[in-house]
């Protein structure tokens, strides 16, 4: 199959409720947020959600998809700081090797709160990297469960810090396709996204076999996994996402100039 009929997908549940019923013409790569970038770039599938941090260094070889992107409401859920002691007097954390974006977003919120713990790269294992490190920040399906079973460790949740400092809600990862990408293939790839996530929020139906799914791949119950998707995660970016998005690419990643969207205006 063409790599234009191809979508990249988070191999988290956050991005669930977008490909949940994937019409035939379309296969999907599921890998880690951080190997996106390179599937991408390589011309392995149409589009995929990277994380923001990645469009910023990659921006003037992709643009981006208008409405669609994963978003933290406020308290995301899935970005943790766990710790054995408090964020101030933490001598060091482990970065998961995972997400770009999120230790990006936990260097700026350390700076902003005059911190300087020392940060080290490590596999995203909480066991492990809490027993070299007084903090480990863990993302996605794993900070969910770890948060689930060691709630007493959870320190910060890095959505709602950002949040709370900006006012703004934190985009960990926009849908992005290669600016050679043809946009007729761009535009149904995105159509065929909105229709699933817009089916989850309206049809009671998929939006329970969407939630009875996830719930069984990270072993949580229904409530738990219901919350997250009703007020922690959203895949749609409006308008004050992308004023979030801005304003992380400036601050955070230096970037002083507008994302690039394609244009889907012919639709």
């Amino acid at each position: 199959m063409s790599w234009k009929r191809v979508f990249g997908r988070v191999s988290f549940i956050n991005c669930d409720p977008i490909f949940h019923t994937i019409d035939a013409n379309w296969k999907i790569l599921a890998a880690p947020p951080s190997w996106l970038t390179g599937h991408l770039l390589r011309k392995d599938c149409i589009t995929a959600p990277i994380p923001t941090a990645d469009y910023a260094t990659n921006r003037d070889q992709l643009r981006l998809i208008r409405d669609i992107g994963i978003v933290g409401r406020q308290s995301v859920g899935s970005v943790l700081l766990f710790g054995n002691r408090s964020l101030e007097s933490m001598r060091d954390i482990a970065l998961p090797s995972d997400s770009s974006t999120s230790n990006m977003l936990i260097k700026w919120i350390l700076g902003y709160r005059g911190l300087d713990p020392k940060l080290i790269p490590m596999g995203p294992d909480i066991e492990a990297m809490l027993e070299v490190c007084d903090g480990a920040l863990i993302i996605g399906d794993r900070a969910i469960s770890a948060a689930a079973n060691f709630p007493e460790l959870v320190r910060m949740d890095l959505g709602g810090e950002w949040t709370n400092i900006t006012g703004l809600p934190m985009v960990f990862g926009v849908f992005a396709a290669r600016n050679d990408s043809q946009p007729s293939f761009v535009h149904e790839a995105r159509n065929s996204m909105l229709k699933n996530y817009n089916n989850f929020l309206v049809d009671e139906e998929t939006r329970s076999s969407v939630i009875s799914s996830a719930s069984q791949k990270v072993n949580l119950p229904l409530e738990r996994v219901t919350k997250y998707f009703d007020s922690e995660v959203s895949n749609l970016l409006d308008r004050s996402s992308i004023e979030g998005l801005r304003t992380f690419l400036g601050e955070v990643c230096g970037v002083d100039s507008e994302p690039d969207w394609f244009d889907h205006q012919s639709e």
